[in-house]
């Protein structure tokens, strides 16, 4: 049984106190203070972990305000904040043993915009991808690009300066920030613009804070501007961190401190709202694919490339484009990246033409393309062929697949994963080949792998050496690495710090400014922040502060996955292997990629938290010496085990602490939808993982009595079968329902379909043909046959959708087969009963594997359970022999349809298809177009994430407001302005959901096309 894990951190008295006092004072955020909401922000996107003390949500400027202004008083002035936004930083910018103070859950609103003039006004928490979306139809755009941009703030943006594609052209994010208000830390909220330098003077006059700032600033920019010209670097990617250099115009006499605060990641101000540049969107976008025979090739002929004068020169190397190959990107981008045959493409270059003048950008990408065949026909510059990507959407998938290049390292084979740095280092791009080779020498002198992608026209290369953090001396050796580094950098004029800021490498920061710049810097923090607590030790200390920066072997996550046994990771690489990247905080809610974060905005409800706090309980687990692997195979059922989980159950209900309850909690918000297990790069399946914790916690705490129920569906659903009617007369009383939701905990249970499907289907072959019948046939008569597998929710719930899939394919000329009902097993695997599901899926693999021998098709409606079979039954090695239950489109590709029109063919239809058939087989919608063509009819693919059932998942009660939300965020507005009537849904969850929250039913595609058949004959 697993043990009660009493561990928790406790939060300082302190913290405590301001805690209370916060909400007395007006602040109408949220507070963050349990163990599980600490750990979710304990991590980043780097290798650093540090358990904050609280985490502050705030929801207005206001109520930073309310934070500072407390924090201001002496009773509180010990305590530190640090700024967060998306926690996309590689650097540790945002971690802190502190209180952090993220903006990114409710301060997302866009406040103003202005067309003619060209700007726009956002709060701290807007992603980028969110706002570009939304000026999209004003015909304007935000221009500095990262690869983070569907996650990443616009607060976290202006506190690292980010930049990536396109800044040869577009610059950094401090060249769009127009200004900014931000809070100090005493509680003055100042407003930033571009003064002259009277207005500036005037404004440095008197004894406020913003005052003091004003004076120093200037003081400091003018004082040593000789110093400042010599020691910021001349490169597109100029040093972040406290931008003396651009604060004055270059005549002296136009001042913004707004300069100051860009890239100062928090340790000076709160950034609250911004002002920004936007531009128009481009009417025109190309891009040339260039392949080459090696990775220094394609470094060594981008000056060539950047002299073609295109918006952007990226590049790739064949480590990322070899994992993009086992990605379920590729499919999206294999047309467009292919094989030049006789020769190994080891890197491409991405060259990107833009503008508004068709003619021009094709006269550009012409000429580019006339100098790429003369090099490939005379063999030089290594140029092994090209590829033009006229389309727009072709553009925007090829940068996708770019854009994911980070999270794909993370998911290179072995214990070592790549890791960030070294990662983005920058120097003047006529010396990047010639860096990298040196670069790489250091890598390969320790015989280590790693990938590389970058922008080689800015001369910014993303490098991440492959390391296990587990492991002690590769502790050391990134220690070594990284000053090694830092000195070759230097050496070639460059920066350790080209784009994703300072964070844990601040120490290198004396060395690259100087001891007399550096002491600028701390006269800068200084008079923002004398007692160092905004995001203390990054960037630089107060002056008179010898509390040292943090260093860079500050404790990572690997030193506390390191106390976890290797067999025991081993074991649960599902969620040992979340390397931090966020793409689970994807905002685009038309994304099937977690549901529950997106509506929740709560990091416990994501992929990379749910895998957090499973790394966490099983650490805890270690400190004990318990193998939770071990416990799997614990006795069964007992009268003394069952008066333990009693027991343990009551102390639950009297709030004894068990951290376990934490992850439970979590656990408890996933849909299982198994998105993140293909959208996300390093494929962290939480479902899998939640079912072994589940059935773990389980040992030691009673079920719910809806889990029971649950995963007993399958065999009482025929058991209810047989009296149809008087179910149905008991669901619809009220008192039902409020038993239902008050003692077993679920909610709107569908009634069971009447007739019966064997009513339906009453007199038809497909009954009465046996698989024993199927086995006396030969190999030609068993050619026309179907066998139709059935599933417990379109069988007794849906069988008019059965039944119409055995009429289509009579209608098609084949004939069909109804497999009699075999339990699938998927409701017990998502509860966590996996012996039980073993159980069941090996009696049904046994079945489906006599059928499988017979060479029948095997054809199921549902995707949730047909995919059941493929994924965990084959992680059980119950798919072993071979069997293979297909979609019905999958089906209908191999089978000649008919081509003439149907009446129906002025008509469109449009297809929501399930989130788990929508990541898994991203070919689907395709297909399903396809089949609609042939019948002469038009089908539009609806781009929607996730319904909110998932399952039984929107019927159990303490989901209800949850999944009514989910619909609401993308189905419920996409179906809005089209008729119900030609609306289709693949998902049996999905259309309850519809008739649940929408009041129609919608029809199964293969419905649809029955339709058309019919009205055809």
């Amino acid at each position: 049984m697993i043990p009660q894990l009493h561990h928790s951190p406790g939060q300082t008295d302190l913290t405590r106190k301001f805690l209370q006092q916060l909400k007395h004072h007006g602040f109408t955020g949220d507070i963050g203070q349990r163990y599980a909401d600490r750990l979710s922000m304990a991590t980043d996107n780097s290798i650093y972990q540090n358990l904050p003390d609280a985490i502050l949500f705030p929801k207005s400027l206001q109520d930073i305000v309310t934070i500072t202004q407390l924090a201001a008083t002496e009773t509180y002035r010990k305590i530190t904040f640090t700024p967060r936004g998306g926690g996309t930083g590689t650097n540790g910018q945002s971690l802190t043993n502190g209180i952090v103070v993220d903006l990114s859950r409710h301060m997302r609103g866009i406040l103003d915009f202005n067309a003619e003039e060209g700007w726009v006004r956002v709060e701290a928490g807007v992603v980028k991808d969110q706002l570009n979306s939304w000026l999209k139809p004003q015909g304007f755009f935000f221009a500095p690009e990262l690869s983070t941009s569907n996650r990443a703030t616009i607060g976290g943006m202006i506190s690292t300066d980010a930049s990536g594609q396109g800044s040869l052209v577009y610059g950094k994010t401090s060249t769009h920030v127009l200004g900014l208000r931000a809070v100090l830390l005493n509680g003055e909220v100042i407003d930033t613009a571009p003064l002259s330098r009277q207005q500036a003077e005037i404004t440095g006059q008197g004894t406020s804070q913003e005052a003091k700032i004003y004076r120093e600033v200037m003081s400091s920019c003018l004082d040593n501007r000789a110093l400042i010209e010599q020691k910021f670097p001349k490169l597109n990617r100029f040093l972040t961190g406290y931008d003396l250099r651009h604060v004055f115009s270059a005549q002296d006499e136009c001042f913004d401190l707004t300069r100051i605060l860009c890239g100062a990641e928090g340790s000076l101000a709160f950034i609250a709202e911004a002002t920004l540049n936007v531009l128009p969107i481009p009417k025109v976008r190309q891009l040339v694919n260039i392949k080459y025979d090696s990775f220094d090739s394609a470094l060594r002929n981008a000056p060539f490339l950047v002299e073609a004068k295109a918006l952007s020169v990226e590049t790739v190397d064949s480590t990322v484009l070899n994992l993009a190959r086992e990605d379920i990107v590729w499919h999206s981008v294999s047309e467009l990246i292919t094989e030049v045959e006789g020769q190994v493409m080891q890197g491409i270059n991405l060259v990107e033409f833009a503008g508004d003048d068709l003619e021009q950008v094709e006269q550009q990408v012409a000429e580019l393309c006339q100098k790429l065949d003369q090099l490939r026909e005379t063999q030089q510059a290594g140029v092994i062929g090209y590829q033009c990507c006229r389309a727009l959407d072709q553009v925007e998938k090829i940068y996708a697949m770019r854009k994911k290049a980070v999270g794909l390292l993370g998911n290179a084979k072995g214990r070592a994963k790549p890791i960030p740095f070294v990662e983005d280092t920058a120097v003047p791009p006529e010396h990047l080949a010639d860096y990298i080779t040196e670069f790489r020498a250091i890598l390969d002198n320790h015989n280590l792998s790693y990938g590389m992608f970058g922008h080689v026209d800015a001369g910014v290369l993303h490098v991440r050496p492959a390391l296990d953090m587990t492991l002690p001396e590769h502790h050391q050796l990134m220690l070594t690495l990284s000053d090694q580094v830092a000195k070759l950098t230097r050496s070639y004029g460059g920066l350790l710090w080209g784009e994703h800021g300072k964070g844990y490498r601040s120490a290198y920061s004396a060395d690259f400014f100087g001891p007399e710049l550096y002491e600028q810097l701390r006269r800068i923090k200084t008079v923002f922040d004398p007692d160092n607590r905004l995001n203390p030790g990054k960037i630089c200390q107060p002056l008179n502060n010898d509390t040292p920066l943090l260093a860079i072997d500050s404790p990572t996550r690997g030193a506390f996955d390191r106390q976890i046994p290797v067999v025991v990771r081993e074991s649960w690489r599902g969620a040992m292997d979340c390397n931090g990247n966020g793409l689970c905080f994807n905002f685009d809610v038309n994304s099937p990629m977690c549901p529950s974060m997106k509506v929740t905005r709560d990091r416990i409800h994501s992929p990379k938290g749910r895998a957090t706090l499973v790394r966490e309980w099983l650490r805890l687990l270690s400190e004990q010496n318990i193998d939770p692997d071990s416990l799997d195979s614990s006795t069964g059922f007992s009268l003394r085990s069952l008066s333990q989980k009693v027991k343990n159950s009551w102390g639950a209900n009297k709030n004894e602490y068990d951290f376990s309850h934490e992850v439970k909690e979590s656990m408890n918000g996933c849909l299982a939808c198994k998105a993140c297990a293909t959208q996300c790069p390093i494929k962290i399946d939480v479902p899998a993982f939640r079912a072994r914790f589940l059935e773990l916690y389980h040992t030691r705490y009673l079920r719910p009595v809806a889990d029971h129920i649950v995963a007993n569906i399958e065999p009482l659903l025929p058991v209810m079968a047989k009296a149809p009617q008087a179910v149905n007369f008991l669901l619809a009383k009220p008192w039902v329902n409020q038993l239902s939701r008050r003692y077993v905990g679920m909610v709107d249970l569908p009634a069971l379909s009447h007739p019966t499907l064997r009513r339906q289907l009453s007199g038809h072959s497909a009954l009465t043909t046996t698989l024993e019948d199927l086995q006396g046939m030969s190999t030609e008569q068993r050619a026309h046959y179907v066998v139709v597998v059935q599933d417990p929710f379109t069988s007794f719930y849906e069988a008019n959708l059965v039944n119409d899939l055995v009429q289509l394919i009579t209608v098609l000329g084949f004939k069909p087969v109804l497999l009699p009902f075999v339990p699938n097993g998927k409701p017990q695997q998502v509860k966590g009963f996996l012996k039980r599901f073993a159980r069941t899926a090996k009696k049904s693999a046994e079945v489906l594997n006599r059928v499988a021998a017979l060479q029948v098709p095997m054809v199921g409606t549902d995707p949730a359970l047909v995919l059941c079979y493929r994924d965990e039954y084959k992680l059980l090695g119950c798919a072993r022999g071979g069997f293979k239950v297909l979609l019905a489109h999958e089906w209908l590709k191999t089978v000649t349809l008919p081509t003439e029109r149907s009446p129906e063919a002025q008509e469109h239809w449009y297809l929501f298809s399930h989130c788990t058939e929508v990541t898994a087989l991203p070919s689907a919608s395709v297909q399903w177009q396809d089949i609609f063509a042939q019948f002469g009819a038009t089908l539009h693919t609806i781009n929607a994430g996730c319904c909110g059932m998932a399952g039984t998942y929107g019927h159990e009660a303490r989901n209800l407001e949850n999944s009514r939300n989910i619909f609401g965020l993308s189905w419920q507005p996409q179906l809005a302005d089209k008729p119900i009537e030609r609306c289709l849904a693949t998902g049996f969850s999905c259309r309850s959901q519809v008739k649940r929250f929408g009041g129609d039913k919608i029809k199964h595609p293969l419905q649809a096309l029955l339709q058309m058949a019919r009205q055809r004959s």
